[in-house]
């Protein structure tokens, strides 16, 4: 019962600052920032109270599909949350919101069968850094999109609308970039711990996993050397950021799905 209240206060609420800041930026209403980060603290908790159920449902950790990807919507529903305290991020919660919303409704209604993995200190630090390491670059990616947005806009000269309240295209970017660089710390040491406390991660049931992750790794650090020896920025950037975030998703996610099609 506990599940299912938390549940349904996360989706209302996630729901609820989604479109108020929607609102706000297409200036049908005037900006409360307030009221969305309101609803957003409160989404936030009844969302913690969901992943720790889900996760904690028998013993050890419950990692399916739908509890892992509750779990990274978590980390950046609260991210967005407290970043916002000090930067311009929360137009990205106009399309992360809804994303975290129906993630919890996919852990509370379709939970997946996962092995569960005991509480040993190497296997934490390489779940904790994967997580937040996706955490960080998925928001990259919503602030990857908006800033494609914003300059589309301003290339046809589109000077109204949301073009108004986003912050100038070079905070956005420099933004994205430094989402960028928190989650190529986390993927680099989720890659180390990987390879410290994980046996043979080129087994056959890992090593797709390995190889696009490592993949992502390379990608981002071409993004960051054309970024900062380059000058890298625009639709260039945008591109690049993208493409490596989908290479990343499919690095766990595709193979996990592949995998339990195949054994489901």
């Amino acid at each position: 019962m506990l599940t299912l209240f938390s549940a349904l206060v996360a989706v209302v609420f996630y729901c609820t600052a989604a479109c108020r800041q929607m609102l706000s930026l297409t200036r049908r209403l005037p900006p409360r920032q307030g009221l969305v980060s309101a609803a957003s603290a409160l989404a936030v908790i009844g969302h913690g109270v969901v992943v720790y159920t889900t996760l904690s449902a028998h013993e050890g950790l419950h990692l399916g599909i739908s509890e892992t990807v509750s779990l990274v919507f978590f980390l950046i529903a609260a991210l967005l949350l407290l970043a916002s305290i000090k930067k311009p991020l929360m137009p990205a919660s106009v399309g992360l919101y809804p994303l975290a919303a129906l993630s919890v409704v996919g852990a509370v209604g379709f939970p997946q069968s996962s092995i569960e993995y005991g509480f040993t200190p190497g296997m934490l630090t390489h779940i904790a850094t994967s997580v937040l390491a996706y955490a960080f670059l998925i928001i990259a990616a919503g602030q990857a999109v908006l800033l494609a947005v914003q300059t589309h806009a301003l290339k046809h000269n589109h000077l109204r609308g949301i073009i108004q309240v986003l912050p100038p295209l070079t905070t956005m970017e420099r933004l994205m970039f430094e989402l960028i660089i928190c989650g190529m710390v986390f993927l680099t040491a989720s890659i180390i711990s990987g390879f410290l406390f994980i046996n043979d991660l080129f087994a056959q049931h890992l090593a797709h996993k390995t190889v696009l992750s490592l993949l992502a790794w390379v990608l981002f650090s071409i993004l960051l050397w054309g970024r900062y020896q380059r000058g890298w920025r625009g639709l260039w950037a945008i591109r690049w950021t993208l493409g490596a975030v989908i290479v990343l998703l499919l690095a766990y996610f595709g193979t996990r799905l592949i995998v339990q099609l195949l054994h489901g």
